[in-house]
């Protein structure tokens, strides 16, 4: 999952929003020097993360792109199911998305000094390009696929990979339906672990 799944799964908890949105960029037991909310958000993200390789709806969503995109098939797949659910959102949340956006980006502002120096570098551009949002977009989901294109110095040309979005649109729809709501229950799961 992508960074809107990642911290919509967080639930309510803002430190564990914070910990859960950076993992990527904390590597090994570095978790260990972070406060204990952050913490529990770096192992919630890394349970995410190890759920979603393993589930079989997943899997059969990235297939669909493996033979042209290889293991970059798993990072475009993350980004279109952070499309479905920022799409769908009226469906898991109250809030608008407009609204939830700008909130965690208020809340990235105000616990800078907690943020790792390469989510510092990136802050700037999420913010400005509203990533959050942009996800439930076409336009937007290629915009970000484009940025993604230079962070890996052109490998593969993800932002092609919105033609198989648009091919197998309705079959990626449903199966993130099933895919989230599993999902979800792992993370009720894994949180009452934690906070155990």
């Amino acid at each position: 999952m992508n960074f809107l799944a990642h911290i919509y799964l967080s639930g309510d908890n803002d430190l564990l929003k914070i910990g859960n949105f950076m993992a990527d960029s904390i590597h090994g037991n570095k978790f260990n020097d972070y406060p204990t909310e952050i913490k529990k958000g770096i192992l919630l993200h890394r349970s995410i993360d190890s759920f979603t390789d393993m589930h079989s709806v997943y899997r059969q969503s990235k297939h669909r792109l493996h033979e042209k995109y290889g293991h970059y098939s798993g990072v475009i797949m993350d980004i279109f199911y952070d499309h479905f659910l920022a799409k769908n959102w009226k469906t898991y949340s109250d809030e608008k998305l407009e609204d939830y956006a700008d909130n965690f980006y208020l809340l990235l502002k105000e616990s800078y000094d907690l943020l790792t120096e390469k989510v510092k570098g990136m802050l700037p551009y999420m913010i400005e390009r509203n990533w959050l949002v942009s996800y439930a977009s076409i336009e937007g989901l290629e915009m970000i696929l484009f940025q993604m294109d230079h962070r890996t110095k052109n490998r593969v040309a993800m932002h092609e990979s919105i033609v198989e979005l648009k091919q197998f649109y309705l079959q990626f729809d449903k199966e993130f339906f099933l895919f989230f709501e599993d999902l979800k229950q792992h993370c009720r799961e894994k949180l009452y672990e934690l906070n155990s």
